[in-house]
């Protein structure tokens, strides 16, 4: 059976035509129908649509999230000093026909616009704020701030800004060095201050251990003095006590420690009346023998 070339390219165009009179959109994806470059049917679901074939074209784009990393911009703080402010937003299609019209349908285009409006928010909120609170504890605040302005600013592009957030702050590094030089005189100074007041502190403590010790050792000699006082007392009174009891006993035991602690050696040599009262128990023992 012959069948006729003619025939054959109907049928070929016919299911080419078939084919061509629906599309898919997955859920993965947004898409737009148009009609000779005019949007007819924008924001098309997900699911199976049909359409006029060769009339309309369809066009589709990836609605999952996607990121916007692009180089460190420099960005100036409220204290003229300059920054390197690397970022990075995630966003998604929102408005397949806003995006459309907006880009032309080119995530490139795309791109080009969300970085300059992300640039524009970090030169107004940084411009702002000075280094510190930039890299504090505001950061979080200023993160909020700066996802919800740059939020509202893309609402043409017919996307809408899941995230925004600063991944690192760094300074240009034709300033890198003067700052860290800085940095270490600051450091240097203050340990300067603090190495005097310790040694304001010492000074004073010395000062004050010293007067402490000076009123104890007085007090101590006071004490001393005293007591060496007071056994002086009790020692002459019971001297006296003695005396008064036995004159005689008395005198005799002071004259035998004196001639004890007199004639220690056999060298020593004392020259004496040998009639003086020194050695009035001598003589009277050498009488009474």
């Amino acid at each position: 059976m012959n069948i006729k070339p003619s025939y054959l390219v109907v049928a070929l165009l016919l299911i080419g035509l078939i084919f061509n009179s629906f599309f898919i959109v997955d859920e993965r994806e947004r898409a737009i129908v148009l009609q000779f470059g005019e949007a007819i049917r924008p924001n098309v679901e997900v699911g199976f649509h049909l359409k006029a074939p060769i009339i309309h074209e369809v066009k589709k784009f990836d609605s999952r999230i996607r990121s916007l990393d692009e180089d460190p911009d420099r960005i100036l703080t409220v204290e003229s000093k300059y920054l390197l402010v690397d970022s990075f937003v995630k966003y998604k299609i929102t408005d397949v026909l806003l995006f459309y019209k907006a880009t032309g349908g080119s995530f490139i285009n795309l791109n080009n616009l969300l970085g300059q409006r992300t640039e524009f928010e970090l030169k107004n909120q940084f411009g702002k704020r000075t280094v510190t609170e930039v890299v504090s504890g505001e950061r979080d605040e200023l993160m909020n701030i700066m996802r919800e302005n740059l939020d509202s600013s893309v609402v043409d592009l017919g996307i809408e800004v899941i995230d925004f957030r600063i991944k690192r702050i760094d300074l240009p590094s034709e300033l890198s060095n003067s700052v860290y030089e800085r940095m270490r005189t600051e450091r240097k100074r203050l340990a300067e201050e603090l190495r005097s007041e310790g040694k304001e502190i010492s000074r004073e403590i010395t000062a004050i251990a010293d007067k402490d010790k000076v009123v104890i050792l007085a007090e101590a000699y006071k004490l001393a003095e005293q007591i060496r006082g007071e056994g002086d007392a009790q020692s002459a009174a019971i001297y006296a006590n003695a005396f008064s009891q036995d004159p005689e006993f008395y005198e005799f035991t002071r004259s035998i420690k004196a001639y004890t602690e007199t004639f220690q050696s056999k060298s020593d040599v004392m020259l004496i009346d040998s009639d003086s009262d020194f050695f009035q128990y001598l003589n009277k023992s050498l009488g009474d023998e």
